[in-house]
Formats: structure tokens, C-alpha cells, sequence
């Protein structure tokens, strides 16, 4: 499923990043960083005293909790009033912890797994987040657009834990008996394509200088997944040179995930996600276009 959703994500970005056959065209491809605030946590077992609890990556396993944050963007603008864009955004960290203070236990696939306090433990946790979407210019004017825009978008989320880890049977509230030692446990995971909706807009306030602006809004409870999505941005671009752009801009971007993946026979939740990943500030790009 993901190899597949991949491939379609690739085959767009390239009919995005291609100024093919359309009259009046023109492409655009932008880089930049800014710097995220996140806020992960799992809910796993306490193996002493049988219950669950929340772990929390960043303060429990040491996960950094700001971190600067590359972003790309592609946008294709055709036929005067359409647009197709994608943009891709990650924050991949990882951490080592010399001596886990709270054990735990997790279980993934129907395999519980052990991890007891005063090991080292090597954690992992990337999240990727790509959007796809569609624009149209309601309005235009000599210096002046403003449109709707529909799109989708997806998380990808991969976790490893690597260490003494040990594993047990699905069923075990306390201490496996008999522990297999592994060198390393990953789990992945894609939220299927959401709907986002969207409005935006650019004025040329003088030549070569542009402020642009846009809001991006999305929300959905299902069974397992419930999650929201609010980009808002706003920023001055200026033309370097004929194809050149350089933009500053203040961004409002929050994503909040909580993915419930498994319920053991006596309905304890174990290993539930509960993923915020926040940027308020500051942002800087270049961009390029043909």
C-alpha cells in the first residue's frame, strides 16, 4: 500500500515539475526550513504493576523536541486560472538512552515486546507529511489572485526501538518468562490520503515584490484515526533575478494525530499513537521558475 501510494505521489510530482503542452504555464520548485515544535507519545504497559500508561518520546526517550525542518514545494501553474502543487514536509530524529528509568512493554503485530528499566535503548521516530492538491484562481486581476484549492494529504510514520528487547506472548501483563533478545523492532505506518480544502491568494504591492497568503484546514474522527491539519501562512516574495524568488514569511502549521492500532483481549490499548507536530514563526525559502 505504501510502495503504491508513493509511485502515485512520484508520477505526480513529475507532471507537476514538467512545464509541459499548456498554453500559459509555469512552474515552480521551492525549498526552505523552518524550525517545528513536537509533541509524540505511545501508550504502552507497565510490566510491575499491569496497567498502561503514556510515553512520551521526547521526554521519556529523549527525542529532540525542536528541531529545524526542511519543506519542498511544487506548484505548476496552466490554462491562466489552474494549478497543481505538491509539497513535502519531514522531521526525522533519533535518539540513544543509556538507561530507560520507566520498563515497558508495547505490542505490534500481535507480538508483545519487552523492555526492562536500566537497558539501553536506541530510538527512532520519522514522520513525513505529503499534500497533494488542485488550485483554481476565482479571482483575477493586473495585480492581483485569489482561488479555492482542494488536496490531499498523508502521514507516514516509522518507529524502531533497538536494544535488549525482549519478547513474550500476546497475553502477558508482567514480566515475559522467557525473553528472546532482538536486535531491533520497527514499526510503520500511513495514514490513508485525507481531504484538505484551502484558500489563497498574491498582490503585487510593487514591481518584482509580492505578498502572498494562504489557509489550509482539515479535521476527521474515524474509527482508529482522529486528527486535524492547519497551515496558514503569510509572506513577502522578492524577485532576485528573472527567475529567481526569494520569500520571508510567518507560518502557522500544526498536524494532531492519534492513531489507535491495537486492543488486546482485555481491552487495554496498547500501543496507540498521539503525534502533535506545531511550527509558529518564522520562515525563509528560494524558489525558481520556468
Amino acid at each position: 500500500m505504501v510502495k503504491s501510494f508513493i509511485i502515485r505521489c512520484a508520477t505526480i510530482m513529475a507532471l507537476v515539475a514538467s512545464p509541459v503542452t499548456f498554453a500559459d504555464n509555469s512552474t515552480v520548485i521551492r525549498v526552505g526550513g523552518f524550525y517545528a515544535n513536537t509533541d509524540s507519545t505511545i501508550d504502552v504497559n507497565d510490566p510491575i504493576l499491569g496497567n498502561d500508561f503514556t510515553l512520551d518520546f521526547e521526554a521519556d526517550l529523549k527525542l529532540e523536541e525542536s528541531q529545524f525542518l526542511p519543506f519542498f514545494e511544487f506548484s505548476h501553474h496552466f490554462n491562466d486560472r489552474h494549478i497543481l502543487y505538491v509539497d513535502w514536509k519531514q522531521l526525522h530524529r533519533n535518539a540513544l538512552v543509556q538507561s530507560v528509568e520507566k520498563p515497558f512493554q508495547f505490542t505490534w503485530d500481535e507480538t508483545t515486546y519487552d523492555i526492562k528499566s536500566g537497558v539501553s535503548l536506541d530510538t527512532t521516530l520519522n514522520i513525513d507529511i505529503m499534500r497533494i492538491g488542485y488550485g483554481y484562481d476565482i479571482w483575477q486581476g493586473h495585480n492581483y489572485d485569489i482561488g479555492v484549492s482542494v488536496g490531499l494529504h498523508a502521514m507516514f510514520i516509522k518507529t524502531s526501538f533497538k536494544g535488549n528487547i525482549g519478547i513474550c506472548e500476546i497475553d502477558t501483563e508482567t514480566r515475559c518468562p522467557d525473553t528472546i533478545e532482538i536486535p531491533k523492532v520497527v514499526d510503520e505506518k500511513l495514514t490513508a490520503p485525507l481531504p484538505d480544502i484551502g484558500v489563497y491568494g498574491s498582490y503585487e504591492f510593487y514591481p518584482g515584490f509580492k505578498l502572498n497568503a494562504h489557509a489550509q484546514y482539515f479535521y476527521i474522527k474515524l474509527d482508529d484515526l482522529k486528527g486535524g491539519l492547519v497551515d496558514v501562512r503569510m509572506g513577502v516574495e522578492a524577485a532576485i533575478s528573472e527567475n529567481w524568488h526569494m520569500t520571508a514569511a510567518f507560518n502557522y502549521y500544526e498536524v494532531d494525530v492519534e492513531y489507535e492500532s491495537t486492543i488486546t483481549s482485555a481491552d487495554i490499548k496498547i500501543a496507540d499513537y498521539n503525534i502533535y507536530y506545531s511550527f509558529i514563526g518564522p520562515m525563509l525559502s528560494v524558489s525558481y521558475q520556468f
